[in-house]
């Protein structure tokens, strides 16, 4: 299983100032963490709780369909092509860029060993999008559209240039056996487009927020595409999801981490949750996580009603790189922050740093692996912070590979879930997003959105200084 440290965050070693005397502090939430577990797993098969996530780990039937259609479409594409935002990309990109091998696209078919290229589309910049069709083969791409909703503009925007590209190069008829939807089963544009075009589907299950959905279809299906063992992701899953049904919160690391953020926050006034994965492999699951963290408990209003404005601020950052960058601000400037480490025990392969220029100031390099630098950059950058007491906390993989990926994927899943219950938020909305969504479509021309869009004029008329 995942390991998990907190002890450069307890008072003994960074000082009470600004660590937590975490022994008294689980034995003081033990009660409330109890009860929050249960009730997260007491809810979870009822319709309008968003909780179906939970659930993911033993959708076998998805995991059959999933499996099937990959199988199906072996060898026909050189590319895929993954459509979507947020949620519907950042887990994509966190998972594939851990467990393909680095710099997959790159690679000639024969050391893909004949598996697609992979490509997300997550935004809407024009000169990107331009710059990957003018490279891209589309008679050899299978595009993958995904939006539960279905009138996500971006990515639908990205569609209808695919569509239109496809149609022009494959013909109306067969274009269609180059594209792949994710959306909901019953309604929505994507749905309707889909039945009526005759695009093969797979489904978002209800109940289950985009930036929980990386174990859903939508997540799934382009690891399968591309060769990755999705039965060894949700057999880590399991095995994750039994461990934090224990509510000892001395057990459950998903707990542990969830009370110690919360607690840095209102008890030391530490809101910035910095994610730092040792691993060039992980770089993204710091992007999946910034979305999953600010997304859930972000809020204006509290379950009961209060204004609470509320929630901590994620931050991406990558060792060794940002030991050259951030480090500094961690170190010396306002200790504001709490860092979680993700470190791996064994690397997928090894360096070592040649026996050369040994006359010089750098020849105690020689001899010594790469794996051995980054662990050492790991251990002192973590020292160096407990120095200046700064609260860190350090979660390990045994290595990366799909059961790990997906127990570290779920289990912090399951830390923000019990991070909502602390702060008493609804952890699985987003009105604060949906605003800016309705504001676009008026921007648009969307029909039913015109007042919006007058509205909207007034205020972005710039103000006129004589």
């Amino acid at each position: 299983m995942l390991k998990f440290d907190w002890r450069n965050a307890d008072a003994q070693v960074i000082g009470s100032e600004n660590g937590l005397d975490l022994s008294q502090e689980f034995s003081q939430y033990q009660e409330q963490i109890t009860s929050i577990i249960a009730d997260l797993n007491k809810r979870k098969d009822k319709p309008g709780q968003k909780l179906q996530w939970l659930n993911l780990g033993y959708n076998e039937e998805t995991l059959w369909y999933v499996k099937e259609y990959a199988s199906m479409v072996r060898g026909r594409f050189d590319n895929v092509l993954v459509l979507g935002i947020g949620g519907s990309a950042l887990g994509g990109l966190a998972v594939t860029e851990a467990l393909l091998k680095p710099y997959w696209n790159f690679l000639t078919k024969e050391q893909r060993d004949n598996f697609p290229r992979i490509f997300f589309l997550d935004n809407i910049d024009p000169d990107s999008i331009n710059g990957l069709l003018d490279i891209l083969d589309l008679k050899k791409t299978l595009v993958n559209v995904i939006t539960k909703s279905g009138d996500t503009a971006e990515t639908m925007a990205q569609f209808m240039i695919l569509r239109d590209r496809l149609a022009q190069e494959l013909g109306e008829d067969e274009y269609r056996k180059n594209v792949v939807a994710t959306t909901d089963k019953q309604t929505g544009v994507l749905r309707q487009i889909s039945e009526q075009e005759g695009y093969k589907t797979f489904v978002i299950p209800d109940d289950v927020g985009g930036r929980f959905s990386v174990f859903s279809a939508v997540g799934l299906l382009p690891f399968a595409l591309v060769g990755i063992d999705i039965d060894e992701i949700t057999n880590g899953i399991k095995d994750m999801d039994l461990a934090l049904k224990n509510t000892d919160i001395h057990q459950n690391i998903a707990a542990q981490n969830a009370l110690i953020q919360y607690l840095m926050d209102i008890k030391k006034g530490k809101n910035i949750s910095v994610v730092m994965p040792y691993s060039s492999k992980l770089k993204f699951v710091a992007d999946w996580y910034t979305q999953l963290w600010a997304e859930s408990l972000g809020k204006n209003e509290d379950l009961n009603g209060n204004s609470v404005n509320v929630g901590p601020t994620p931050v991406r950052a990558l060792g060794a790189t940002d030991q050259h960058s951030q480090i500094q601000l961690f170190n010396e400037g306002p200790n504001n922050k709490v860092i979680t480490f993700i470190r791996v025990g064994d690397f997928n392969t090894s360096l070592e740093i040649p026996k050369i220029f040994e006359y010089t100031g750098i020849g105690y390099l020689g001899g010594k692996t790469l794996n051995d630098l980054m662990n050492a950059e790991a251990d002192s950058t973590m020292v160096s912070l407990s120095d200046y007491s700064r609260p860190t906390v350090t979660i390990t993989l045994p290595k990366v590979n799909g059961y790990y990926i997906g127990q570290l994927l779920y289990m912090l899943e399951v830390q923000t879930a019990i991070a909502g219950a602390l702060y008493n938020v609804n952890a699985f909305n987003q009105p604060g997003v949906e605003q800016a969504k309705y504001y676009t479509y008026a921007l648009m021309g969307r029909a039913g959105y015109e007042d919006s869009a007058q509205m909207l004029q007034n205020k972005m008329n710039p103000i006129s200084v004589s």
